[in-house]
């Protein structure tokens, strides 16, 4: 009778370290799933090339993945649109106009246009570009959208 009881708390035991082990793996897989969700989301918002602060706070593992899914969506996004591929990333919201008013934020030098015109883009500078043209280097941090 001794040996069971003790039977019966070495298995509630054992069960209850299961369980809190069960749990501990839950939170995990979920803390690194919104990290992955995380820098999945920067890539979209940055572009190919994280900001030096960002990736400075990434683990290796971290980088690799996000160097592998930068190569995928490149990838996809040539297989898709013709001979040039699209750019999925150009807009992240769908654009109300097509040409937009921009501030330079710091001296980038000379920028050709699609057309061949040539810009000079000095710090506080003001340019009327087409919006594709410059979406890139708002988000590097160059452009400014001036909104009226």
């Amino acid at each position: 009778s001794a040996t069971v009881a003790g039977e019966n708390g070495l298995f509630s035991g054992v069960q209850l370290r299961h369980s809190a082990l069960e749990r501990n793996k839950r939170c995990l897989l979920a803390y690194l799933y919104n990290r992955l969700e995380q820098i999945k989301k920067m890539r979209w918002e940055f572009g190919s090339v994280l900001p030096p602060e960002v990736k400075f706070n990434m683990c290796e593992q971290e980088v690799q993945w996000f160097s592998k899914y930068n190569k995928m969506l490149a990838n996809y996004m040539r297989s898709i649109g013709g001979e040039g591929g699209l750019d999925l990333t150009q807009d992240l919201k769908p654009p109300k106009t097509l040409y937009i008013e921009v501030r330079c934020l710091m001296d980038h030098g000379e920028f050709e246009t699609q057309d061949g015109n040539i810009l000079l883009l000095k710090k506080n500078s003001q340019h009327f570009m087409l919006r594709s043209e410059c979406e890139h280097l708002i988000r590097q941090g160059i452009l400014e959208h001036i909104v009226h």
